[in-house]
């Protein structure tokens, strides 16, 4: 069976896109299988981070590689926290204190200005250097108090009203169906095919 290995150690990403993949024929690894993987240092937009994690790691591997770069844009913050979402209170994937961080930033703004959106750029990258992109987002409100215990980062304060829910209340399987992350891995999912099919 062929090898995708995931460009991240981000345990939630890595549960999150195994679920959304789980069908497809082919043996998903992560970098916990290979520890001498290069840390990637970031510095671009989401489609830049992801595209050099992938690009990265599948030379180290020598096998096809899926990274994703993804964040929380706050129309009221001008965007922010953008691409400085996982590090927004200034410890790398410290999710209460960029919850605490991002609810003070928002405090004097008004309920019905607190509009925002998950974006995800997904970038699959081959050992011969080839690279595919594709964006995902999905789009909803900052509460001003977390609530859910599902999901990771800033899901608990991330409100939406189709659902009435936040992203951190709903159950895996629709969160995996709707996020921004399903809608950029959906949108690789032919070139994910057209590369693994019958493995």
């Amino acid at each position: 069976m062929r090898r995708l290995v995931l460009a991240t150690r981000n345990k939630g990403k890595i549960r999150e896109i195994k679920a959304i993949l789980a069908d497809l024929p082919v043996e998903i690894l992560d970098l916990g299988a290979y520890p001498e993987a290069p840390e990637v240092v970031e510095g671009g937009d989401f489609a830049a981070n992801a595209q050099k994690k992938a690009l990265a790691v599948a030379a180290h591997t020598g096998e096809w590689s899926l990274a994703d770069d993804s964040g929380l844009e706050v129309e009221a913050l001008g965007g922010a926290p953008g691409v400085f979402s996982a590090r927004y209170a200034g410890v790398h994937g410290d999710d209460a204190a960029n919850i605490a961080k991002l609810l003070a930033a928002m405090e004097a703004i008004p309920d019905g200005r607190r509009q925002a959106r998950f974006v995800c750029w997904a970038a699959l990258a081959g050992p011969d250097g080839s690279c595919i992109l594709a964006e995902g987002e999905c789009r909803g409100e900052i509460l001003r108090h977390p609530r859910g215990t599902h999901g990771f980062g800033y899901d608990p304060v991330f409100f939406l009203p189709a659902y009435g829910r936040t992203m951190a209340e709903l159950p895996e399987e629709v969160k995996n169906r709707i996020s921004h992350r399903a809608q950029a891995l959906i949108r690789l999912r032919p070139e994910l095919l057209a590369r693994f099919h019958g493995g």
